[in-house]
């Protein structure tokens, strides 16, 4: 069997509480671009009300979204429902699903201060080193002002890993 072509990242949406304090958080915090302002979308009979009720099924009603990108131009969706609910532990890590994305800064620890600064906590008390007295490679697990979990690297993900960091 041929190997399948390696396909793009494109977007990821991310559910939030408040999306005016998101987008605010995103833009200056992150440095994302603000590519589609906060808009409302109902349950209507549009092209796009069609396809949320595909998504949603009927009975969504309405919800807010804005489009941002990243630096490297990866599409990130917010949204913020009307029925929108903060779990109490938002870190499930054992069940299926997404339970973090990771972004890469060089200067980890000056934007770890940053979104501590603007309402979001670290997971972990510091940073850790890949490959002590090795390597500068360093990560570590946050969490936004909304309680999503965000991991961040100082190097790429190609060069944390080539050479097998465990």
């Amino acid at each position: 069997m041929q190997t399948p072509y390696p396909r793009t990242f494109s977007h990821i949406g991310i559910s939030v509480p408040d999306l005016d304090r998101a987008v605010s958080f995103y833009t200056q915090v992150l440095g994302w671009y603000l590519i589609m302002k906060p808009t409302e979308i109902t349950e209507d009979d549009s092209a796009i009300g069609q396809m949320c009720t595909d998504v949603f099924g009927a009975g969504w009603q309405r919800f807010k979204i804005a489009h941002l990108s990243t630096g490297d131009r990866i599409g990130v969706e917010l949204f913020e429902f009307d029925n929108q609910q903060n779990p109490d532990n938002n870190f499930e890590y054992w069940k299926t699903g997404v339970f973090h994305f990771c972004v890469q800064d060089p200067n980890l620890e000056e934007l770890v201060e940053k979104i501590v600064a603007a309402g979001g906590k670290k997971r972990m008390k510091n940073p850790r080193y890949y490959y002590p007295g090795e390597k500068p490679f360093r990560m570590i697990y946050m969490e936004d002002p909304f309680g999503n979990i965000l991991e961040i690297y100082s190097h790429s993900y190609e060069l944390t890993y080539s050479a097998g960091a465990y």
